[in-house]
């Protein structure tokens, strides 16, 4: 017997879609910070690990931190059109793979990729549906304590990151949410990140990617 109008069980949310989000800021805004709290806080999303040429810190883990690889494994990659982006930064290059991406979204995983400002610009004039999210720290101040306290770069590579991040700051308007990455508040940050993707979640039109 063929059921009636109030008895079929098609889903009557049709703006539950994967998210690709784009989680971008200064260095130093605590992009790492934030995505290790969201995995302590077991929110379902898939993370992106990032490829690059920069040598490994000591604290960090290869698959887990960044893919490490050689300038010529990298070059490799680009011409393979591995890539979604890549970008080179600080005199190193740093690049999102593109297949993980693209097989998260098919599964319908919400993904998040952590890139720089000049990767969040080239991800989104390829996926302009991307939602992106730009992470700051509450004053110029609070950054450059922040950049010191890491101890990975020379004075003369922390003075060049903090005149970079006041030319990055300019380019808040260009993302779709902004994020304040206040000390001690990590778990409001997360929350504001989470309010975030069921604001997209709400969308009555979703966004659609194509890679």
């Amino acid at each position: 017997m063929k059921k009636s109008g109030c008895e079929d069980e098609t889903p009557l949310n049709i703006a539950d879609k994967p998210l690709l989000l784009v989680l971008s800021g200064p260095s130093g805004a605590g992009k790492d910070a934030v995505l290790y709290r969201m995995k302590e806080m077991k929110i379902p999303f898939r993370h992106i690990v990032t490829a690059t040429t920069r040598p490994k810190r000591p604290a960090e883990k290869n698959g887990t931190d960044y893919y490490f690889v050689s300038g010529a494994d990298f070059q490799q990659m680009i011409e393979q059109k591995a890539l979604l982006e890549y970008a080179n930064v600080y005199g190193n290059w740093y690049g999102v793979p593109r297949q993980p991406v693209k097989e998260a979204l098919e599964r319908g995983e919400d993904v998040i990729v952590k890139v720089d400002i000049q990767g969040a610009d080239s991800i989104k004039k390829l996926v302009p549906q991307a939602v992106s999210i730009f992470l700051v720290a509450p004053s110029m101040q609070e950054l450059n304590n922040r950049l010191k306290q890491r101890n990975t770069e020379s004075k003369t590579d922390l003075e060049l990151r903090l005149q970079t991040a006041i030319e990055e700051m300019e380019r808040q308007h260009h993302f779709d949410y902004v994020v304040v990455n206040h000390p001690q508040q990590l778990d409001s940050v997360v929350e504001e990140i989470k309010a975030i993707i069921t604001t997209e979640k709400m969308r009555l039109i979703p966004r659609q990617y194509s890679l």
